[in-house]
């Protein structure tokens, strides 16, 4: 995850994670981070496969803001809390239902 300019949220996966963030720190990479550079990496797993790390890619693209910074924190309960809240969308369309 890369956090960009005006506090906004970067969510992807790669198979080599220094080139890419490296990539998007000079602009190459066209598309909403390039667009609010400067970036900086702020979280990454490690997955065995691509395939994994899409999977545990698209839920984190619609978490909210609240529930993205405590991943960053690793704060397991926060994220926990959020989940259960009824009024914190789970979709990057902000639909509950």
């Amino acid at each position: 995850m890369l956090h960009c300019r005006r506090g906004y949220f970067y969510v992807g996966h790669s198979d080599d994670l220094e080139r890419r963030v490296a990539e998007h720190k000079s602009g190459a990479v066209k598309g909403f981070a390039s667009d609010r550079s400067p970036v900086e990496l702020v979280w990454s797993q490690e997955f065995i496969t691509r395939a994994e790390a899409l999977e545990a890619e698209r839920p984190i693209k619609g978490w909210g803001r609240a529930k993205k910074l405590a991943l960053i924190r690793g704060d397991w309960d926060q994220i926990s809390t959020l989940a259960k809240k009824k009024d914190n969308p789970s979709t990057s369309s902000g639909r509950t239902g």
